[in-house]
Formats: structure tokens, sequence, C-alpha cells
């Protein structure tokens, strides 16, 4: 059978390529194209664009290559047409995929989306249409399944790749060092700058402690310098945040999928976000959910604290952080993210995305 494959991300590269790699095991003779990287070409997918083509972020740059992004839609479409796959798989990348199932669906292409878009944060009224273009919707959030079912989508849960890769890294091992606290002030330029200051301020009101900044690489350093100089008791990592969390006793971490990946290495951590007043008061017009890290939201209540906007201060930060210290504090904590860990990992991964798009296939022939 025939598969296209489109990621448009490194992300959507790397998790495509483990499903491509299950199909792969349970199809043998199957032929696979689409747009990717390297990781899909190791498994032998044919990868006709990469995804360091596709990477537009912000509405300034956006509007800016609309001509390049119209043309990779038009190149799309006619890729597909021309490889005729009985399957169609979009991997996350919702700008661009769900232009392309809604395209797929006037020309009678299969469309299996793996990895939903989070429309149940907002545009929840766009799910309408993605249940006349998507044949089925694989979700890697178990309250995802219920927000798909109340429309009677078909959708299956599999478990959130994350937690699986973290769940059999049999290298690592959380061992956190008295005193010492990871920072995560984000992997955006406008996060760092907007929550990094705040950062610092704790780190002044805590001169005993040891702090480590975990810096991603694709940011210069001296981003993250210019608010540390001066301060003895800070260490900046450059692009290993696993490093960073495995010897720290706590974290500060911006909003965002870090705050997960902190949860399921078993790191006590206090969430923070502080953005513009302009764009906070949109958010919080549009945006439609109880709590802003994926922790609460998946456990359905407030086990970790979040401070965000004016909330997000040195003061708050500093109590909220010396109570995530305190042991009893700590083992409630990490008991919460067994729970999550157990949950994350509980619906099969890849392959049983694999083996449902293959059975599903066999059944239309």
């Amino acid at each position: 059978m025939k598969y296209y494959v489109l990621a448009g991300e490194a992300s959507g590269d790397k998790q495509a390529a483990l499903l491509c790699a299950a199909i792969r095991q349970h199809d043998p003779d199957a032929r696979m194209q689409g747009w990717g990287g390297e990781a899909m070409e190791a498994e032998g997918v044919h990868v006709t664009k990469h995804y360091r083509d596709l990477a537009f972020m912000g509405f300034a740059e956006v509007v800016r290559h609309l001509p390049a992004i119209f043309r990779n839609l038009r190149n799309s479409k006619k890729e597909i047409l021309s490889f005729a796959p009985d399957a169609l798989i979009l991997v996350d990348y919702p700008g661009f995929n769900l232009r392309i199932a809604k395209w797929a669906r006037k020309h009678q292409i299969s469309v299996y989306y793996y990895i939903s878009p989070q429309l149940w944060a907002w545009h929840t009224s766009r799910v309408h249409g993605i249940k006349k273009a998507v044949r089925k919707m694989y979700v890697i959030l178990p309250f995802e399944k219920d927000f798909y079912e109340q429309y009677q989508m078909q959708v299956m849960y599999i478990g959130h790749p994350l937690a699986v890769e973290i769940q059999r890294d049999t290298n690592f091992q959380y061992n956190p060092q008295h005193r010492r606290i990871a920072l995560l002030p984000g992997s955006r330029k406008h996060e760092v700058d907007r929550i990094l200051p705040v950062m610092s301020e704790v780190i002044r009101r805590m001169p005993d402690y040891t702090f480590v900044v975990a810096a991603v690489s694709h940011l210069p350093i001296e981003l993250f310098e210019k608010w540390l100089n001066g301060f003895q008791n800070v260490e900046i990592v450059m692009g290993d945040m696993k490093r960073v969390l495995e010897t720290s006793e706590a974290a500060v971490v911006t909003s965002g999928t870090a705050t997960l990946e902190t949860a399921l290495l078993g790191v006590p951590q206090v969430v923070v976000y502080k953005g513009t007043s302009f764009s906070y008061h949109v958010a919080k017009r549009l945006i439609k959910v109880k709590y802003i890290s994926l922790v609460n939201l998946i456990m359905d209540k407030l086990l970790i604290p979040e401070l965000i906007q004016s909330e997000c201060t040195p003061e708050n930060i500093q109590v909220h952080l010396q109570r995530m210290l305190e042991p009893d504090v700590a083992e409630s904590v990490r008991n919460g993210y067994k729970t999550l860990m157990q949950q994350l990992t509980s619906g099969g991964g890849a392959e049983a995305a694999a083996l449902d798009i293959i059975s599903d296939i066999n059944s239309r022939e």
C-alpha cells in the first residue's frame, strides 16, 4: 500500500518516523513518500521537501512568506495527486495540514491525522470541518479523545510520545542535588526577554541556592547572559534540558511542552508565564481551558502552581518554589507525576496507530 506523510516541523518528523517504522513492520511492501526530514528518510520515506523550508514563525514572518506558503500548498497537492496514496497521513502542523485535509476530502483521499491540533484550547468551531475532512484522528492527550467523541468523530488515543520516550530511556537517572534549582525561561526570544528578568530576581533573593539555566541552542547565549551577569550562583547549560533537570531539586518552568517533560522526569516545579498586556487579554478571551500547563490539564487539578501575568513576580515564585522544596510537598507532587506517566503511556503508541491505519485501509478494499 502507498502512504503519503506530511510533517512540517522537526518534532513532527521525529514522530512521523516512528509511525512509518511501525507501518513498515506490519506492511513490508509499503511505499512511502512525503515531506519531512532526516528521521523519516532513515525509515525509508522518500522525502521530497525538507521541513526546514516550511518553518515560518510569527505573524509578520508568515505574511512576508505568503507567496512561498501558497506555492508549497500547490506543490504538495500536485505531489499527493500524482502519488495517489491509499492513506494521507498528516502530522500535527495544523496551519498547513488542515488546509490539505479540506482539499483532500474533495478528491476522495482518505486522511488520517496523527497528533491532533489543540482545538480544545481555542478554535473549537473548526472541529466540524475537520470531522468532514479527516477519516480518523490520533490523539496524544487523554482528554482529547473525549473532546472529539462529543462531536461523534472517529478518534484513537495512542499516548504521548514524550512519555513513551522517557519511560524507555534506561540511561536517565533522576539524582537531584541539594539546593540546586533549574530555570527554564522558554524557547522563544520574547519569552526569555520577559521571563528571565523575573527569574534573575529570584536568583538574587535566594543566594544560598545554585540556579542552572537551561538555554535553548537556537538562541544566542548572549540573550541569557545579559540578565545573569554578576551572579556567582548561576550556571548556563546550552541545549541539554534533560541534563539540567536530572540534577535539580526543583524547577521554575515557562509554560509550554517543557512543563510536561519536567513532570515526566520527576522534578517538582512552578509554572510561570508573562506576556504583553494586549496578548494576555486577547488570549484570556479566546482560550477555553482551566489551566495553562499540560500537567494540570491532564490531571484535571492544580497539581503544580501556575503563576501567570501579574502573579508572575519574584516574590510569588520564591514562595511557591520553597514550598515545592518541602519533602512532603515534593513527594505528593511526584506521586501525581507517576499517575500522569501511567496515563500518558497507556495508549499503545505509534504501533497501535499503524495497525489501525493498515486495518482501516484493508477494510475499504
